[in-house]
C-alpha cells in the first residue's frame, strides 16, 4: 500500500502515537507523518505510507492553517494549557479587540520567532523538549529540598525561564511567516484567532508572545489545523473511524499519482521510464510530453498510465533532468 492517508488527529495523543496506531490499522510499517501537532492539537495529520514515505520532504513544508483559541491572563511553562503557571495571574483589565488587533499586527507578515523549549527543534542534537522535560525534573527536585517560602515560587520560575533564554537553552530562533492572522471572537479572557502560516510556525508561541506583548500574559488553550498544504478536514478520516473500520481507512488513502499535483507532470516514455529507474539524466527524447528542465524547482516523472516515477530537479548539465526520488 502506497499513498497519503489524511487523518483528523483527536486531543491526546502525540502523532507518533497515531502513526503507530495507523500502522496497525494498515497493516504497513511504513507510515511517517508530514509534520508533528502537539498531543492537545487536532486536525490534519498527513500521514505517508509505503514508498510515499519517500516523498515527506516535499509534503513537510507546506503551508498550514489553524483555528486557535488563546487564553489572556496566565502564562504557562510549555505556553499551553498542559503547562504549569509562571507567575501571577493578570489582575489587571483586560485588552480591547481592537488593542488585541493591533497588537497582532506585530505578527502580520514575515518575522524572526523564538520557538518554545517544549518543541520538536533540536539543541546540539538533542530535541529540545527532552532537554526541557530533564530541567522541569531538576527544577521539582529542587523545590522538594528548598525551605523557601510559597509565595517566591512564582519569581523563581519567572527568573529561570530568563536564565534558560539566555545561558541558550531555547531553540534557535527561525523566521517564519503569516499569511493570514484574523480574530474570528473575544470572550471574556478568551481570544479566538484563525492562522494561515508557513511551516515551522508555532502557535503556542503567537500566544505566549501576544500575552508579553499586552502584558497580560497569554497561553494557548486549543488549537485545531484545518489545512496542511492541500488537504483539509473535508478529505481527513477520524482516527477513530480508521480504526473501527480498517477497509474504509485503506479506501481513504490518497494513491502516489494523485500527490503533488502542485508539481509539473513530465511523461515518459518506456525507455525514459527505465534511464530514470536507473538513475540516468533524462533528456527531450525520454518524454512524450511535458519536457522543460525547470530552472529551479522540480517536477513529477510519470509513465503512460500516470504511475508516478519519481521526482526530478534541473540537472548539472543544462537541458536536462535528474531523477533524484525514484519510486520504482
Amino acid at each position: 500500500m502506497d499513498g497519503l492517508l489524511v487523518v483528523d488527529k483527536p486531543s491526546g495523543p502525540t502523532s507518533h502515537d497515531v502513526v503507530a496506531r495507523l500502522r496497525r490499522v494498515l497493516g504497513e510499517r511504513r507510515v511517517g507523518h508530514t509534520g508533528t501537532l502537539d498531543p492537545l492539537a487536532t486536525g490534519v495529520l498527513a500521514l505517508v505510507v509505503g514508498r510515499a514515505t519517500r516523498l515527506a520532504r516535499f509534503l513537510s513544508t507546506s503551508d498550514k492553517s489553524y483555528e486557535a483559541v488563546i487564553r489572556l491572563g496566565v502564562s504557562t511553562d510549555t505556553a499551553d494549557a498542559v503547562g504549569a503557571p509562571i507567575g501571577s495571574p493578570f489582575a489587571g483589565s483586560l485588552p480591547s479587540r481592537d488593542a488585541i488587533d493591533r497588537a497582532l499586527d506585530a505578527f502580520r507578515g514575515t518575522f524572526l520567532q523564538q520557538p518554545p523549549a517544549f518543541s520538536a527543534k533540536k539543541i546540539g542534537g538533542k530535541r529540545s523538549h527532552k532537554l526541557a522535560r530533564a530541567r522541569q525534573r531538576s527544577d521539582r527536585q529542587s523545590d522538594g529540598e528548598s525551605d523557601r517560602q510559597s509565595d517566591r515560587e512564582s519569581d523563581r520560575q519567572s527568573d529561570r525561564q530568563s536564565d534558560r533564554q539566555s545561558d541558550g537553552a531555547l531553540p534557535a530562533p527561525a523566521n517564519v511567516t503569516i499569511h493570514r492572522l484574523e480574530v474570528v471572537g473575544v470572550e471574556a479572557d478568551r481570544l479566538t484567532l484563525t492562522v494561515d502560516c508557513s511551516a515551522g510556525f508555532y502557535v503556542r508561541s503567537l500566544a505566549h508572545d501576544l500575552g508579553q506583548m499586552l502584558g497580560t500574559g497569554a497561553h494557548l488553550e486549543r488549537l485545531r489545523r484545518t489545512r496542511s498544504g492541500e488537504f483539509t478536514l473535508a478529505g481527513a478520516i477520524e482516527l477513530a473511524a480508521a480504526e473501527q473500520d480498517h477497509d474504509r481507512a485503506r479506501a481513504s488513502v490518497v494513491p502516489l499519482a494523485c500527490m503533488l499535483p502542485e508539481l509539473r507532470a513530465v511523461v515518459l516514455t518506456l525507455d525514459g521510464v527505465r534511464h530514470a529507474i536507473q538513475g540516468r539524466d533524462l533528456a527531450p527524447r525520454d518524454a512524450v510530453s511535458g519536457f522543460a528542465a525547470p530552472d529551479s524547482g522540480l517536477v513529477r516523472l510519470v509513465d503512460s498510465t500516470g504511475a508516478l516515477v519519481g521526482i526530478a530537479e534541473a540537472a548539472r548539465t543544462p537541458g536536462l533532468l535528474h531523477p533524484f526520488v525514484v519510486l520504482m
